[in-house]
């Protein structure tokens, strides 16, 4: 076991990551000393119980989208004894063990000494991803990086940081995409370092990184778009209002 915390959240109404959640459960528990959850109250029921009756601590929350959730977790997480967390979208999550186990307990114990630690995707992760996910990233991407100074992938849903900057997060998070937002805090509010990984576990399945619901492809090119565009408007004016 290691020292991290994972905070992580689901909106999943139709059960579709229940069971692959409890093949890995009793891993998870293992990994992590403290496990914490936002679940929305639109997520089946059956699974709701399943996680309840677990070593993870559930809050159920209205379903708000996905910044509330983590915002929510963040919150949650700081009611614990942990001095780091290690965030990850659940889906995220279960891809990573399914695929590459190994590497995810190598992360957890090597912790890095920054901050703020983002994980960002090898480019064999960042290609198994739709199109319409790699043109638009790209370009959330490449503006966080303007503002940072350096090339990171900032938009893999994965992140590692210390209580202090969860502190901050919780203290200055507002934005409709947290992804840019929460570095850019530690990065401008805070003062604080941070670093940047690339691993393989972030990598896309279809079965479990999928958008729910059915789009049209156009539907699905203007949902990324639009999620490319709180992400970038974030980065770059998320603690500007301090300088």
């Amino acid at each position: 076991m290691t020292n991290v915390a994972l905070v992580t959240v689901t909106h999943d109404p139709d059960g579709d990551h229940h069971q692959l959640w409890k093949k890995w459960k009793s891993r998870l528990e293992e990994l992590y000393p403290e496990l914490f959850i936002t679940v929305s109250e639109e997520t089946e029921p059956a699974f709701i119980e399943d996680l309840k009756a677990s070593a993870f601590r559930v809050k159920v929350i209205p379903k708000k989208g996905a910044a509330h959730a983590r915002r929510e977790v963040v919150c949650f997480g700081l009611t614990g004894e942990s001095d780091v967390f290690h965030y990850c979208d659940l889906d995220r999550l279960l891809t990573w063990l399914e695929n590459h186990p190994d590497e995810l307990t190598s992360l957890l114990e090597g912790m890095d000494e920054k901050d703020y630690v983002i994980l960002g995707r090898t480019e064999r992760a960042f290609e198994t991803h739709p199109e319409e996910w790699k043109a638009t990233e790209r370009i959330a991407n490449k503006i966080f990086s303007l503002e940072i100074g350096e090339e990171i992938d900032v938009t893999a849903g994965s992140c590692m940081f210390s209580k202090r900057s969860a502190h901050y997060i919780n203290e200055h998070s507002h934005a409709d995409m947290t992804d840019a937002e929460w570095p850019m805090i530690v990065h401008r509010f805070a003062h604080l370092s941070i670093g940047h990984r690339l691993v393989e576990g972030l990598e896309y399945h279809e079965d479990t990184n999928g958008v729910l619901g059915s789009m049209t492809e156009s539907e699905k090119w203007l949902s990324r778009m639009r999620m490319t565009l709180k992400v970038s408007e974030a980065a770059v004016r998320t603690g500007k209002e301090m300088e």
